[in-house]
């Protein structure tokens, strides 16, 4: 797994952890930022990238709620896999993006494929195919946001933002 860089961008987060410049503000708290990886679109890309967002949050001093980091950490988890079980051909490489706003932290997974997936109900037999209905139901319970778009170069980014603090019941 590459390193982690930080992105030369600070800012706040506002609605739904899009960017919104904060006039009070004096600047950015020491915990906001933009990072982002990349890693090969493989099976043991999952728990890498899983274990370098939980310390990112760790190492920024993030003031996440503890059911908050835990639910990004699972997002995390189904969107990287997502990536490496249907995006691999098309995509080799995936990126990971993390910003960390005053109120809100989004993550993003980013691949080359540019099939926008839909959350599919899956039958009680099968083992997998719950992955986006569990990150929505994650985001919506936090009181959160999610989304899919499509990529200047055809691909897509997946994100989802929660707030630093939950709002309803995690």
């Amino acid at each position: 797994m590459a390193t982690i860089e930080r992105e030369g961008r600070d800012r706040t987060m506002g609605d739904h952890g899009t960017a919104a410049a904060d006039p009070t503000s004096a600047g950015p708290l020491p915990y906001e930022g933009v990072w982002r990886f990349t890693a090969p679109a493989v099976d043991a890309s999952v728990p890498q990238a899983r274990r370098a967002v939980r310390d990112l949050l760790a190492r920024q001093g993030v003031p996440a709620a503890d059911d908050i980091v835990d639910g990004l950490l699972l997002i995390v988890s189904e969107l990287v896999t997502n990536s490496v079980r249907h995006a691999a051909l098309l995509s080799p490489m995936i990126a990971v993006e993390v910003a960390v706003g005053a109120e809100w932290v989004r993550v993003s997974v980013e691949d080359n494929h540019p099939y926008r997936p839909t959350a599919l109900v899956a039958e009680e037999s099968q083992t997998g195919g719950r992955g986006l209905l569990l990150v929505r139901e994650i985001t919506k319970e936090a009181g959160g946001a999610c989304d899919a778009e499509h990529t200047a170069s055809g691909g897509k980014i997946i994100w989802a933002a929660l707030p630093l603090k939950p709002i309803g019941p995690l």
